[in-house]
């Protein structure tokens, strides 16, 4: 038997951090840090598992689902993913997970994935692992890591956030169902071509009879108008306000200004319950 180890990332800061931890704290392990790309993945994701390789000084595994987003959404009648039906977290990040493991599992080997679910996150769990010999541990949560020490080892270790920080709270597709309006906003203005695709597979999704568009209640063609965008950017300032008054301020360390730094306004919009796999 042998004992292999695994720790996904998703290009977010959690599962970032955990890779340099462990890399950091736990050389004598040989970890194989992997990544499942869905094919509409944010280019600053990319550019960001580029750097984090470069201090991991080994490569991290681009798992490939084999076929993308868009052969899914015809096999599930052209309805859209959303929070009662995540088929996309389902068929493309964790289905490619399964099929890299199951060659290991099959021949014996005990395969130990190591999961960034912080300690100041107990309403999170981690993957239920389907195989006796596949074991999953939250080295976080067992060590009192939290979102503070996070960005302590992301800061201190030189790798830093990645560049969608500037504009986004999570990591994942384009166009993601957990975004707030503000971040749907911010995909046009940053990356007009992804919202315009993500806008067309709206469009065929509705036309196919599915009851769901990619932002709760509001289509993206709706939401493009400059009224209304206008009105979205107004309520986030007003919600960004209402949340930095409530923070407590630490002289040592600076408030900033990134949607990163709000996630409890999550609760009162539409970003709420985001998914476990891709937005860590």
């Amino acid at each position: 038997m042998t004992k292999r180890h695994v720790l996904g990332i998703s290009g977010g800061k959690d599962s970032a951090a955990l890779a340099i931890y462990m890399r950091d704290r736990h050389p004598e392990l040989d970890i194989d840090y992997f990544f499942t790309d869905t094919g509409e993945e944010l280019p600053e994701v990319k550019e960001f598992l580029d750097k984090l390789e470069g201090y991991l000084g080994k490569p991290i595994a681009r798992l490939n689902p084999g076929r993308d987003f868009r052969f899914w959404l015809r096999q599930y009648n052209h309805f859209l993913p959303n929070p009662q039906s995540r088929w996309c977290t389902r068929m493309l990040k964790l289905k490619p997970f399964e099929e890299w493991v199951k060659p290991w599992l099959a021949s014996g080997d005990e395969v130990t994935s190591y999961v960034a679910i912080r300690a100041d996150e107990e309403y999170r769990e981690g993957y239920s692992a389907k195989s006796d010999n596949l074991i999953v541990k939250l080295p976080f949560r067992e060590a009192g890591i939290n979102k503070a020490a996070v960005i302590d080892i992301l800061e201190s270790s030189g790798v830093g956030y990645p560049k969608y920080y500037e504009w986004r709270s999570r990591s994942g597709c384009t166009f993601c169902f957990f975004q707030q309006k503000i971040e749907w906003v911010r995909l046009k203005e940053r990356h007009p071509d992804s919202y315009e695709a993500a806008k067309a597979l709206e469009k065929d999704a509705l036309e196919h009879g599915s009851p769901f568009t990619w932002s709760k209640g509001e289509s993206l063609s709706d939401m493009e108008h400059p009224a209304r965008i206008t009105e979205i950017k107004a309520e986030y300032e007003l919600r960004r306000l209402r949340q930095k008054a409530r923070t407590p301020q630490n002289p040592l360390r600076p408030l900033k200004t990134g949607l990163e730094d709000i996630d409890d306004v999550y609760g009162e919009d539409e970003g709420n319950g985001s998914c476990l796999i891709c937005h860590k």
